[in-house]
């Protein structure tokens, strides 16, 4: 098996990791997960983020053939659409990404022009496709539970897993997002756990839990089965739903939900201009 190059790019104020994962050999790469720069308090876009993976693929000479999301993000601004014009390459998505844009565009009561049907996007991967990142053979694993539309990437022997997992000593991620389902990213883990467990996982985020200093990124199945503190081996599915439940109802809404989904569910791509040529999104009250 080829062994991919990875390429982590960090941003701090979302906790994200974006990623570029090539071919060594045909120098084809995928970009996933990367983001667009927000200022909640002045809504103000930027491509500084961006602009440091494109750099990065232009000079290390990459043809770039796929533009992943891993899942509908709610923490960040995706800027595949901006990066896509930059250096070209498919988007692609979970195709349960028309279910997250029935329910998200109910609730931003977002009209006719929003299309349901995914046509945002290039590609809409299916649970168990497989496709390639130059030879390297890749497949993508639907792992529903964080949101419908989450999917899994293995690239080689590297796995993307979005949001299903994080670092072992931090453990999942919450289910309490309209669609979201606990018992669901149970099945969803283990269904992971059945991957190889040399096998390299990178996370999409990471919150240096207490007693780290440091950010991490990547670790193994292996060290996932052992180790994750909320899904380690011996963890009953009744278990691991009780605790995700009760943790979930202690959580404040993230800071970004509402601008994120809202973008993200147009592929990153913002609302049309209203008749002033400004792009607005919309805060709906009391809904959530």
């Amino acid at each position: 098996m080829t062994r991919p190059e990875v390429k982590a790019f960090f941003d701090e104020p979302s906790n994200t990791f974006s990623y570029v994962v090539w071919d060594p050999q045909e120098r084809k790469a995928a970009i996933i997960d990367s983001v667009l720069d927000y200022d909640p308090a002045s809504g103000r876009t930027g491509h500084a983020s961006a602009d440091a993976i494109v750099s990065f693929v232009q000079a290390s000479g990459l043809t770039v053939e796929w533009l992943i999301e891993t899942h509908v993000h709610a923490d960040h601004l995706s800027a595949a659409p901006y990066v896509q014009s930059r250096v070209g390459g498919k988007l692609g998505i979970g195709e349960q990404i028309l279910t997250v844009q029935t329910v998200f565009g109910k609730l931003f009561n977002a009209g006719t022009e929003f299309q349901r049907d995914g046509s945002q996007f290039d590609h809409l991967f299916k649970d168990d496709e497989h496709y390639r990142v130059g030879s390297i053979e890749a497949v993508a694993l639907h792992t529903p539970g964080h949101t419908p539309a989450c999917m899994t990437h293995v690239i080689g022997d590297a796995a993307f897993v979005g949001d299903t997992l994080f670092m072992p000593d931090y453990g999942s991620a919450r289910c309490d997002f309209p669609g979201g389902d606990a018992h669901e990213l149970y099945q969803s883990t283990q269904k992971l756990f059945r991957l190889p467990d040399e096998t390299r996982v990178f996370m999409c985020h990471d919150y240096k839990p207490a007693g780290r200093s440091n950010y991490r990124y990547e670790t193994t199945i292996g060290e996932e089965r052992r180790t994750n503190i909320h899904l380690h081996q011996g963890v009953s599915e009744a278990d691991f739903v009780h605790m995700r439940q009760a943790r979930d109802a202690t959580l404040a809404m993230p800071r970004l939900l509402l601008p994120s989904v809202q973008i993200n569910m147009r592929a990153g791509r913002l609302p049309p201009p209203e008749s002033n040529g400004i792009h607005y999104i919309k805060i709906p009250l009391d809904a959530l």
